[in-house]
């Protein structure tokens, strides 16, 4: 049994910005991340933004795997200012890490020149049955981040959701 190609499955994105969570600028990666998910086949339940604080992004995925999303991108804080605590955050929520596709998200967005994504220390991996991807926050590390995933992403989906064993 495979799954719809017009539906992949519920998706969350979180947006990791104090400004943004602030109020004080807008969101211009949420839209973003929402147009590409959507165009691959997800239902995005929304967009939630948070300060950089491991708490508050630990409990913005937590929530989001007690949702039972399939998948949730974090966009920003995965870089190696002190404020970049994104994948310590996402480390304490996952099961089990696929590092695979965190190294396809760098190596891609270095090929592409985006510099932000081939320095970025996110990670993926899964919680429960939620895949948990760091993107890095420029706008061409989320479209090339995008991009590698949408490959990936169906697969792991599948594989988490069961419908692969007969």
């Amino acid at each position: 049994m495979e799954r719809s190609a017009q539906r992949l499955g519920r998706a969350l994105v979180v947006i990791v910005d104090d400004r943004v969570a602030h109020g004080e600028q807008d969101d211009n990666s949420g839209p973003l991340v929402t147009e590409l998910l959507e165009e691959v086949g997800f239902i995005v339940d929304g967009t939630v933004a948070v300060e950089g604080e491991v708490v508050d992004i630990r409990a913005a995925l937590n929530t989001a795997v007690i949702g039972g999303v399939d998948l949730v991108v974090t966009v920003g804080g995965t870089g190696v200012s002190p404020r970049d605590v994104t994948p310590d955050a996402t480390q304490g929520v996952l099961d089990r890490p696929l590092h695979g596709i965190a190294e396809a998200l760098r190596a891609s967005g270095l090929a592409a020149g985006a510099v932000d994504a081939g320095i970025s220390r996110g990670l993926a991996g899964v919680s429960g049955s939620t895949l948990v991807v760091n993107l890095a926050g420029s706008r061409s590390a989320v479209r090339d981040g995008m991009a590698t995933l949408s490959a990936l992403v169906p697969y792991v989906i599948e594989q988490l959701s069961g419908l692969d064993e007969e």
